[in-house]
């Protein structure tokens, strides 16, 4: 009977580690019926396994008790004891019981060896993780994996590289956590639905602190029906924690929700600390709600996350106590934050300093603290180079960039406005990208793209799970591959001015202010810049249904609704007009003009706006990248044109622009393929596309071209080694931009400026294709003769007589 006992424990748990927790019980339950009374080892064994199921089933009590009723048996050796206080070890770390977690998985490694030892290695690597103690953390999971391999154990060791994945997410190295992750999921999906699931749960957190919430939102969605099909309620509940943590970033409102039923989840199994991390969330999506409770709930709330083991989640919620008072217009005093705290947190904290100085009108003080902040995200920003890397973790610093903005709008002085302007245009712009070198399979991954973007249309091209796993790789892949350069410098009021002397006075520079609240423009020339107030709520309503009136402008243009649809929009773009221009029209004389806009003004026309008809302007990214690129001289010599397939006109449009240069290559038809494209992108100095266009909201670096072969991605123009100085695009959608966080508005212009690029000629709404092929040729001769590209397209739309919102970005002049 002994015998056939070991069989069905063993049986049993095997089981219990694929995640069979049903048939696990089943086994246990028979083993222990079958094992002889007096075997006390055996049955201590069973004891323990069938307390690990219970745990992962929703009974943590109980499982404690079994736990501690083994342990307390006569007969039971020593080696089983060691595995009986690790078991308790994993439940009391579940249950937020970091000490005694320690100190029973101390004891277990202490009298274990084997993979055996290193199982309780990686559990109390979790109890340094909690603790934030990474050298700790670090050097048990190192151990573990050297254990693991010498004995063969591939998944084990893959999960162990996947926990030092995380370790280097809460150390803020997102390129290398993903990098981590992706090594290991392979092997550990292999195992079992339930063990790719683990996995992702950690990579979701990867890509929600990277700012791409929806794809970390529908990571974790996914993740918790399949800890729900198999009955993991500690986990689905954990899964709930993390979604509810990333749409606290966008819809606090479900956040809260979300997180309220998580909290119940982890009351219901005992696990009170998780409980309280539930409720942090809750408090904070209150407090974005404008809801929030009185302090003292968030000091409750603080206290007992000290008492469980989280002292940065703890600060966290005090911090965000101390913001709900000063918004109801209360004090507060002030919170220390350890300067090894995680980074997010030490943001959290100048974002308090900063609000609390300004609700005492301490405008110099707050401007200071949101700038101490936003310098920190900047260190974070500079060790990576991918363009959607950078740009999303600016979420980090979106109510950063607004206290100090509108702190600098309290001012009214144009030197801190522009240098709170440059600021919060600069924050991804700063890092130059190093570009990777060629990787084969991932130009496979992006070939497969291509592929499926053709057969697969709306919803399904987003949510096909090949889909999904491709874009997945292409991105993990950028990250990793593309390196941090040189950091771009930000200017001051003084050196623009300087810049704008050298001009003689033929430019203005007007940086277009948002504060969340107001809407202002400092406008610089050669010897002066004055603040201008503008009237935000015209602007916001004449811009609500701009692009709906530019659509149906463009299409319908003959018969008896085109009068009155020009007319609609005629009447639209004059109040813009108003609103965004007239301020600063006696300022602006007829000066040409660079420009610097918030994301909330990324969709406007301005070629189209009646003080701009004619005039050269370009739209910066910001000043200081302005003032860097136009350092160099432009030398256009050499022009290529591609015409992408089932656009009327296409051919005929780059033939008639391609005739004006001595040096041009045009492909047409099957040779307009990708890797035709980015290898003529790499040969010359300017750079036509008119194809069809295809923007992507959810991630703008999958916007792209349609060619021959396919969808020519952003993530394939990132790849590019030498970009063309300058790049036409005639394609409707891909002039248009996706506002990320604050500030940020990306789209394919802001990928090719990424890329090198430095002037970018697009048009944010559709534009009829003759409109375009007449235009665009006309742009060209101005480009093949010398003129810069803004002076191009404003000669050409005075000589044609066309007007259309195709504008320039970048350094146009």
């Amino acid at each position: 009977m002994g015998n056939s006992a070991r069989e069905l424990y063993e049986r049993g748990r095997a089981a219990s580690n694929a995640q069979r927790y049903s048939e696990a019980r089943r086994l246990l339950g028979r083993a222990a019926a079958a094992a002889a009374p007096d075997d006390a080892d055996l049955h201590a064994r069973i004891a323990g396994t069938t307390a690990y199921v219970m745990a992962q089933t929703g009974e943590p009590a109980r499982a404690e008790a079994i736990c501690r009723e083994a342990l307390d048996r006569e007969g039971v050796g020593e080696e089983t004891r060691a595995i009986l206080a690790g078991q308790l070890g994993v439940l009391f770390t579940r249950a937020g019981r970091l000490g005694e977690a320690e100190d029973m998985l101390t004891r277990a490694i202490d009298h274990l060896d084997g993979t055996a030892q290193a199982n309780c290695l990686l559990n109390r690597s979790l109890v340094h993780m909690h603790r934030r103690a990474f050298d700790a953390c670090t050097a048990d999971l190192e151990r573990a994996v050297t254990i693991y391999e010498a004995a063969g154990e591939r998944e084990a060791a893959a999960e162990a590289r996947h926990n030092l994945g995380y370790t280097a997410l809460l150390r803020g190295d997102l390129v290398e956590a993903l990098d981590l992750m992706a090594q290991s999921r392979p092997v550990i999906a292999a195992g079992s639905p339930v063990n790719a699931a683990m996995s992702d749960l950690d990579r979701a957190e990867v890509l929600r602190d990277a700012g791409l919430v929806d794809e970390a939102e529908h990571l974790l969605e996914d993740v918790a029906v399949t800890f729900g099909s198999a009955r993991m309620r500690q986990a689905r509940a954990e899964a709930e924690f993390h979604l509810a943590r990333s749409l606290l970033q966008h819809d606090p409102q479900r956040a809260r929700q979300v997180a309220k039923t998580a909290a119940a989840r982890f009351r219901r199994l005992g696990a009170d600390s998780w409980a309280a991390r539930s409720e942090a969330i809750r408090l904070d999506a209150e407090l974005d709600a404008g809801t929030a409770p009185p302090e003292a709930v968030f000091a409750a709330t603080a206290a007992e996350l000290d008492r469980a083991g989280f002292p940065s989640e703890a600060t966290a919620v005090r911090l965000s106590g101390a913001l709900a008072a000063i918004r109801r217009g209360g004090q507060s005093r002030p919170i220390r934050v350890p300067p090894h705290a995680p980074t997010p947190l030490r943001l959290r904290a100048a974002e308090v300093r900063a609000v609390r100085a300004l609700s005492r009108s301490r405008l110099a003080e707050s401007r200071r603290h949101a700038a101490d902040g936003l310098d920190l995200l900047s260190q974070w920003q500079r060790s990576f180079g991918a363009l959607d890397l950078q740009a999303s973790l600016a979420m980090h610093g979106t109510n950063l960039v607004f206290a100090g903005l509108s702190a600098a709008a309290e001012s009214r002085d144009p030197e801190t406005l522009f240098d709170w302007s440059e600021r919060a245009r600069h924050l991804s712009q700063q890092v130059a990208p190093v570009r990777p070198p060629h990787d084969g399979r991932h130009a496979a991954d992006l070939g497969e793209l291509r592929m499926l973007r053709t057969e697969l249309s709306g919803q399904e091209w987003t949510t096909h799970p090949r889909v999904r796993l491709l874009r997945d790789r292409v991105r993990e892949h950028q990250w990793t591959a593309t390196g941090a350069g040189d950091n771009r410098p930000r200017i001051t009021l003084d050196r623009l001015r300087e810049e704008l002397t050298g001009d003689d006075d033929t430019t203005a520079a007007l940086s277009y202010v948002y504060t969340g609240d107001r809407m202002l423009c400092v406008i610089t020339t050669s010897d002066s810049s004055t603040a201008v107030t503008l009237d935000h709520a015209e602007i916001f309503r004449a811009t609500d249904g701009l692009r709906a009136d530019l659509d149906v402008s463009a299409s319908i243009r003959s018969g008896p609704m085109a009068a009155v649809v020009a007319r609609a929009l005629d009447e639209r773009l004059r109040r813009l007009d108003e609103a965004l221009l007239t301020p600063v029209r006696d300022r602006l004389g007829d000066r040409r003009a660079v420009l610097t806009v918030p994301g909330i003004l990324a969709g406007i026309p301005w070629a189209m706006l009646p003080t701009m008809t004619g005039r050269p302007f370009t739209l910066a990214t910001s000043m200081s990248r302005w003032v860097q690129d136009r350092r160099t001289g432009r030398s256009l010599q050499r022009a290529g044109f591609a015409a992408g397939p089932r656009v009327p006109r296409a051919a005929d449009e780059v033939r008639t622009a391609a005739s004006v240069w001595e040096r041009a290559v045009v492909l047409t038809a099957d040779d307009v393929r990708v890797d035709a494209v980015t290898a003529l992108a790499a040969d010359v100095d300017v750079l036509h596309i008119a194809a069809h266009g295809r923007h992507a909201a959810d991630n703008p670096l999958f916007a792209g071209f349609e060619l021959a072969d396919g969808t020519l991605f952003g993530y394939d123009v990132d790849l590019i080694p030498r970009v063309p100085d300058t790049v036409v695009l005639s394609a409707c959608e891909l002039g248009r931009s996706s506002v990320r966080w604050g500030e940020e508005a990306l789209g394919m212009t802001r990928v090719w400026l990424h890329a090198g690029a430095r002037s970018v000629i697009a048009a944010p709404s559709v534009v009829p294709d003759d409109v375009a092929s007449e235009l665009l040729s006309a742009l060209h001769t101005g480009l093949s003769s010398g003129r810069s590209p803004a002076e191009a397209l404003a000669t050409a739309s005075g000589q044609t007589g066309l007007r259309a919102p195709f504008q320039c970005h970048g350094a146009g002049f």
